[in-house]
């Protein structure tokens, strides 16, 4: 627990240095432009369901600027994932250099290895959220917890093993994260309700590989600068 505390502290610490600026300033960038994007898609699906004159036409015209807000923030969680795979090496070397400095040069999988995860994971967590998302319209008290749950799912597992890839291979940092999986899903959890808050979800991104970065290297057997190993 006290590595699971500590990782999600530390990075709000360092949201005002300079050598995390510019990665923070990138992901909001792009969180801010995906975010947007997703509204009017959102938007141009329910107006072209929507349709008529009359009470029933401006009830279903409310109803579906709710269902827009709300489809546009479960379907950024994907998309977070992919913005945090852009940045996650810049964002993740801003916080070894302050935090962890005896570390050696990064060395893991290739580029190639790390986009094609990415891709992958955000591709089947988009694919999730659609199918579950009339269920969250029809009954919210079934399919918003299980939107949650597989947005923190999909964020544990997709930032630490981006985070991970960096110093490992793909296979290397799956098997690291499974042994983790509990601390690996309280960050997820923590991000995934980080993610319906406006404006802070657009930190998600970042935040979440900054955290991520902490729980890898102080996360029970993870590298830390002395070359011990830290406890949980």
């Amino acid at each position: 627990m006290g590595a699971v505390a500590s990782s999600l502290a530390l990075p709000f610490d360092q949201l005002l240095d300079r050598g995390f600026r510019g990665p923070l300033v990138k992901g909001l960038l792009g969180a801010v432009l995906a975010l947007v994007g997703l509204t009017v898609l959102a938007d141009w699906g329910v107006s072209s369901l929507a349709g008529g004159q009359g009470w029933l036409a401006t009830a279903a015209g409310l109803l579906g600027a709710v269902a827009v807000i709300f489809a546009a923030f479960w379907l950024f969680v994907p998309v977070a994932l992919a913005i945090a795979g852009l940045f996650s090496d810049e964002t993740a070397a801003a916080v070894e250099r302050k935090h962890y400095p005896g570390l050696p040069p990064a060395r893991g999988a290739s580029l190639a290895a790390q986009a094609r995860f990415n891709l992958v994971l955000a591709l089947k967590v988009l694919a999730v959220n659609l199918v579950l998302l009339p269920l969250t319209f029809i009954v919210p008290v079934v399919g918003a917890p299980l939107l949650w749950m597989v947005a923190a799912i999909a964020l544990g597992h997709g930032l630490f093993e981006g985070v991970a890839q960096r110093r490992m291979s793909v296979t290397q940092a799956r098997v690291l994260r499974r042994r983790r999986e509990a601390s690996v899903l309280m960050v997820g959890a923590v991000m995934a309700l980080l993610a319906l808050v406006p404006f802070a979800n657009l930190l998600v991104p970042v935040l979440g590989t900054a955290a991520m970065t902490h729980l890898l290297h102080r996360g029970r057997g993870g590298p830390v600068p002395d070359g011990t190993t830290a406890g949980a």
